[in-house]
C-alpha cells in the first residue's frame, strides 16, 4: 500500500526510482553542436545480442540500466530484430562508445528507447551531436510524437539535457524493481553512488 503523502519503505533487495517521461510533438530546431572527425553513427541492423548487451552494459552500468540484461535471448531478439526498431552505435575512431535506439512500433510515434554514452565519450560534446542525429532520424518518419523517459538513477544531467533538447515533461512515476546487482544482472560494484540494501 503506497502512502500518497509521506515516506514509503522500499523493501530490502529492491531499488526505487522516480521516472520522468517527456515528449515533443514537433521537430525542434537543432542545437549547436561540436563535431569530431572520429565520430560516426552506424546503423546496426539485426544486432548481435552479445555485442548489444556489452554496449548496453558499458553505457548503462553506472546508472543501473538493467531491463535489457534481464531478458532472455528470444525476448531481446524479438525487439531488436523488429523492422520498427532502429539500433545505432555511436563510434569514436571505429569503437562503439554510445547507444541510440529508436522504437517506432506504436503507430504515429517514436520512443527514444535508449540513449547514452560510455564514460570515454562523456563530456566531449558527443551527447549533443548524438541527440541531433537522433532527432533527425526520428522525425524523418511520419510521427506526431517523440517521447523518452529518464529516472533518478540516470546521469545527473540527463533530465535537464532532454528538456534543453525540446522535450517537455508530462508524467512522473515511481518504479520499484529488484536491485540488478543482487540478481547478478550487474556486478556488485556497479553504480557505487546507489546504496545496496540487502535482505536480512
Amino acid at each position: 500500500m503506497i502512502v500518497p503523502d509521506g515516506y514509503n519503505d522500499v523493501p530490502a533487495g529492491k531499488q526505487a526510482a522516480v521516472v520522468t517521461s517527456l515528449q515533443m510533438t514537433a521537430r525542434p530546431e537543432p542545437r549547436p553542436e561540436r563535431t569530431s572527425a572520429g565520430w560516426t553513427l552506424r546503423h546496426v541492423e539485426r544486432p548481435d545480442l552479445d555485442w548489444y548487451r556489452d554496449l548496453y552494459r558499458r553505457v548503462g552500468q553506472d546508472w543501473l540500466w538493467f531491463s535489457r540484461l534481464s531478458m532472455d535471448d528470444a525476448a531481446l531478439a524479438t525487439i531488436l530484430q523488429s523492422p520498427d526498431v532502429e539500433v545505432f552505435s555511436f563510434e569514436v575512431d571505429g569503437a562503439s562508445e554510445g547507444l541510440l535506439e529508436l522504437d517506432f512500433r506504436s503507430p504515429g510515434e517514436c520512443e527514444l528507447a535508449f540513449f547514452g554514452l560510455t564514460a570515454r565519450a562523456q563530456g566531449t560534446g558527443a551527447g549533443r551531436w548524438l541527440m541531433n542525429r537522433a532527432l533527425e532520424r526520428a522525425w524523418s518518419r511520419p510521427i506526431g510524437r517523440l517521447w523518452v523517459h529518464t529516472c533518478t538513477f540516470d546521469h545527473p544531467a540527463a533530465l535537464a539535457f532532454y528538456m534543453r533538447s525540446g522535450f517537455v515533461p508530462f508524467r512522473q512515476q515511481i518504479e520499484i524493481a529488484d536491485d540488478p546487482r543482487l540478481t547478478g544482472a550487474l556486478p556488485l560494484d556497479a553504480a557505487p553512488q546507489v546504496p545496496i540494501i540487502r535482505p536480512s
